[in-house]
């Protein structure tokens, strides 16, 4: 993934003046040190970060996420586009993009979310990303149970960590790797707190102490849902959409295809 810092400027942010950061591709293991250097650089009060991504480590998607909600982050979907309009340089954000996979639960890590309706929010299983492909002919071990289960508790720790519901890993974990990707719609961004209609009550609290430093190796995964508590039913309609992300190429938007397996 990597990061673009879109400054506002005095008189020309039009409604918008926060600063932006654009964030574009596959999450890996190098993301959240390359986002620590940004951070390092700038002044992060008051910024948005603009996602398009199609997912990637899971492991790292966390440490980024909990990172972004102890500075207190906002977060929404989009492309950033500047450009020079005769009068100096202005920008824009281009909501026809994709939040996917992972993505979707960075997506949850700022401390206030806002996903425009033409956005495209998708969720699915997590998986072995070197399986992922033509998972249901592939071998696994039980070392590879272990290792999803593993992964799939962290995944349900932290969104609930991040005030997210139990009908976002239900919505995700209904998705296996050989399905499209569900979207989600404008009732299940809200009844998964993903978007919450009162802005004051969007500003959940900041990830604890304990929770702000997480270990970032072993072995990733495909991409993400989560359950120390099982999940209710898996909905009862699943919209076409694309595949996995983190051992696929990215799927919509303008998400940089550097898969990591």
């Amino acid at each position: 993934m990597t990061f673009t810092w879109h400054g506002a400027k005095a008189g020309a942010c039009g409604s918008d003046c926060r600063d932006w950061i654009a964030a574009t591709g596959v999450i890996t293991n190098e993301t959240p040190a390359l986002f620590e250097k940004v951070a390092a650089e700038h002044d992060l009060q008051n910024t948005t970060v603009v996602l398009d991504s199609s997912g990637g480590s899971v492991l790292d998607a966390l440490a980024l996420g909990r990172i972004w909600r102890a500075a207190g982050l906002h977060t929404t979907v989009g492309t950033v586009i500047e450009r020079d309009d005769g009068h100096g340089r202005v920008r824009a954000i281009n909501p026809d993009a994709y939040c996917e996979s992972m993505c979707v639960f960075l997506l949850l890590g700022g401390a206030t979310r806002d996903v425009p309706p033409e956005a495209h929010v998708r969720v699915h299983q997590i998986w072995m990303g070197d399986r992922a492909t033509n998972a249901k002919a592939a071998s696994y071990s039980a070392q590879d149970l272990m290792i999803v289960e593993r992964d799939v508790g962290r995944l349900a720790k932290y969104t609930f960590e991040m005030g997210g519901t139990g009908e976002l890993l239900a919505l995700a974990l209904s998705v296996p790797p050989w399905e499209p990707l569900h979207e989600l719609n404008a009732v299940e961004l809200r009844t998964a707190n993903i978007v919450i209609e009162d802005a004051v009550a969007a500003k959940v609290a900041p990830a604890s102490e304990a929770a702000k430093t997480v270990a970032v190796s072993g072995k990733a995964i495909q991409d993400r849902v989560a359950a120390e508590v099982m999940p209710p039913a898996p909905p009862t309609q699943i919209m076409k959409s694309t595949k996995t992300a983190e051992a696929l190429p990215p799927t919509g938007g303008t998400a940089v295809a550097t898969p990591e397996h």
